[in-house]
């Protein structure tokens, strides 16, 4: 039976954003990025919202991003295993992963606050709005209305429910392990909507050209 590793990090939303927190991420992609050729996917455990409004520095929340953007455009796939309410910190590195496997309880919860009309101070609602679509994620960005389970995975941001997330994903985890190029391929992707055809051409000419030389070094 296929068996993934422990989480390599496992993040709580409750938890106010702080320095540590930023530089926990921050060495979690610098190992990833170190271990050159490496394919084996970077696991990690999200749960947890604010319960109210955090007052968090702006120059804080900026390294918080750029922490989140290197975990979105690592070269590894990348897995998050969801339990329960997941906003805050914990939601913006949930959507920021490639595949995501949550508890039938989970619940994604985008303002910064259970009761409260205050906005995260982070990107989610952006990449909410990217990931599903406006008229889909309307009610969670502008009413603060929880996105359920089934409603997450209906709108494709959540993969698959299961009670013990981990033992769901197990099956599928080898097929990541084989994820060379991972990097490339969803860099592609997420750029489509927003460059044009003229300027995506080029770049995927050059991801194709990287593609075969890779494969004839390989072979050679």
């Amino acid at each position: 039976m296929n068996s993934i590793p422990e989480p390599q990090l496992t993040l709580d939303g409750s938890e106010p954003l702080t320095p540590a927190t930023v530089r926990t991420l921050d060495a979690l992609c610098d190992a990833a990025e170190d271990a050159t050729g490496a394919t084996t996917p970077l696991v990690v455990a999200v749960t947890g919202a604010p319960a109210a409004r955090m007052d968090v520095p702006l120059p804080l929340v900026n390294k918080w991003e750029r922490a989140v953007r290197r975990l979105e455009k690592l070269a590894v796939p990348t897995v998050a295993l969801v339990t329960g309410d997941c906003g805050g910190t914990a939601l913006d590195v949930l959507l920021a992963t490639d595949v995501r496997v949550a508890t039938p309880d989970a619940r994604l919860l985008p303002l910064a606050g259970a009761g409260t009309d205050e906005v995260w101070p982070g990107m989610a609602l952006y990449r909410l709005a990217n990931q599903a679509g406006v008229a889909a994620t309307r009610r969670a960005v502008l009413f603060g209305d929880a996105l359920d389970a089934e409603r997450a995975l209906a709108l494709h941001l959540f993969d698959e429910l299961a009670a013990d997330p981990a033992a769901a994903f197990a099956p599928v985890f080898e097929k990541l392990k084989g994820g060379a190029g991972t990097g490339i391929r969803r860099q592609l992707m997420l750029d489509a909507s927003t460059t044009s055809y003229e300027e995506a051409l080029g770049r995927h000419l050059a991801a194709c050209d990287r593609t075969l030389r890779a494969a004839v070094e390989a072979a050679s």
